[in-house]
């Protein structure tokens, strides 16, 4: 029963941070107007599919992230060329639907060879039917049919390439931002959670451990160590330790509200065990909301840091195969923490939703950061760059994520198998 607890609480992590990510692009792709054609959770396969109004919400089979596809970003629909016989559904005087295939199978249609049309900007269709040439409005919200499946076409006003730069761009950088609210409010409440530390206590004592010959015992608070006060700095007790290997020392602790003075001697740094054998924790209290905030914000500060300089490490080759996780990895992880608790897992959620949201803002191809930077060029140029080699960079940079994606999997399960 724990098991499945905790994959379920894995699974609605993910779909969480993916989910909030895309909506942040929907919601803004929708309110510049454009038209989303589908909102994805997962890639390859669909599990699981559904319409509302002008947008198709499907469940994938690969938890790997999600998309938002926007009318205008890809080549769509099937071009509809001169000569070419199609069908038409008419209701009050306008196209409602374009038929493109098994013509004759299809009633209620007018039939005939198209002549002049235009699904973006006039909308309109010119037939020949039966030696005669009619025009017809076509509805903006018309659906083109082939093969079985219902296409709604985008008027060019309807289509990302027509909104403003600053529209496109913010219904790029919206899935990122989603991603940092939502891993500033996980924070606030891990440290609604947890409290704010007060002291550095005794977690645990080893048996045979220099601590436990010298008295100390779960539980006891460290005041000093050496005549230096430790307050909540339990990197200043490690170093304090480290540098007095070998060494007696003088260690003030807090006990049922008397304070006793404890001498210990760590083993030397020759020794293959611990030199002093505790496990520390922190003893809490309640936070208060400001302390709150300011707690969140500076979690997110620390963790932002260090996953800017793991980035740096991976540019410059600063690491090997083994230092890299894939979704094995995290989901490994993942695991661990939600076994743990429900306040580290909310912090590890955070975690993730911050990486989520810096990675996806990194000028990778196929990144949201990507296509940022290629509406920065158009902004300086006054003209968008080739849609047909911006698309050709983004597939391959979405080719090469892949592989890399493919390469840390393997490495994953390798090292599950060796364990």
């Amino acid at each position: 029963m724990e098991y499945v607890q905790i994959g379920l609480q894995i699974i609605l992590m993910f779909f969480v941070l993916v989910t909030l990510h895309e909506w942040g692009h929907f919601y803004f792709a929708k309110r510049a107007g454009i038209l989303v054609r589908e909102f994805a959770i997962g890639f390859g396969p669909k599990l699981f599919t559904f319409k509302k109004g002008e947008t198709k919400y499907t469940l994938r089979l690969l938890p790997i992230g999600g998309f938002v596809r926007m009318a205008g970003e890809d080549p769509e629909l099937v071009e509809i060329t001169p000569g070419q016989t199609i069908g038409i559904r008419v209701g009050q005087d306008k196209a409602t639907h374009l038929f493109l295939d098994k013509l004759d199978q299809r009633s209620d249609v007018l039939l005939g060879e198209v002549v002049r049309i235009d699904l973006e900007k006039e909308l309109f269709v010119e037939l020949v039917s039966d030696g005669e040439t009619v025009r017809y409005a076509i509805h903006p919200q018309a659906m083109m049919v082939a093969r079985g499946k219902e296409t709604q076409i985008a008027p060019w006003d309807r289509q990302f390439g027509s909104k403003t730069v600053g529209q496109r761009a913010l219904s790029i950088f919206a899935g990122p931002v989603m991603n940092f609210i939502l891993a500033f409010v996980l924070f606030l409440i891990f440290m609604f959670m947890n409290g704010v530390p007060v002291n550095v206590t005794l977690g645990g004592i080893e048996p045979g451990s220099p601590a436990e010959k010298a008295g100390l015992a779960a539980g006891d608070v460290i005041r000093e160590v050496n005549g230096e006060t430790i307050g909540t700095d339990r990197n200043k007790l490690m170093e304090l330790i480290n540098a007095s290997a070998g060494q007696p020392m003088t260690w003030v602790i807090e006990r049922d509200q008397e304070q006793l003075s404890k001498e210990v001697v760590p083993r030397g740094k020759e020794s293959t065990e611990p030199l002093v054998g505790v496990s520390l924790a922190f003893g809490t209290r309640s936070v208060q909301i400001g302390e709150a905030f300011t707690g969140a914000w500076n979690n997110m500060v620390l963790v932002a840091k260090q996953i800017m300089i793991g980035f740096k490490m991976l540019v410059f080759g600063q690491f090997s195969l083994d230092d890299l996780g894939g979704p094995v990895r995290i989901v490994e992880v993942t695991g661990e923490y939600a076994a743990a608790g429900a306040a580290p897992m909310i912090y590890w959620s955070a975690l993730l939703s911050l990486y989520l949201g810096i990675f996806n803002l990194l000028p990778i191809p196929a990144l949201d950061g990507s296509r940022l930077v290629f509406l920065g060029i158009e902004a300086v140029r006054g003209k968008p760059v080739d849609p047909n080699r911006e698309s050709l960079v983004h597939f391959i940079g979405f080719a090469m994520l892949m592989l890399l994606m493919i390469a840390v999997t393997y490495n994953d399960i390798l090292r599950l198998i060796k364990g």
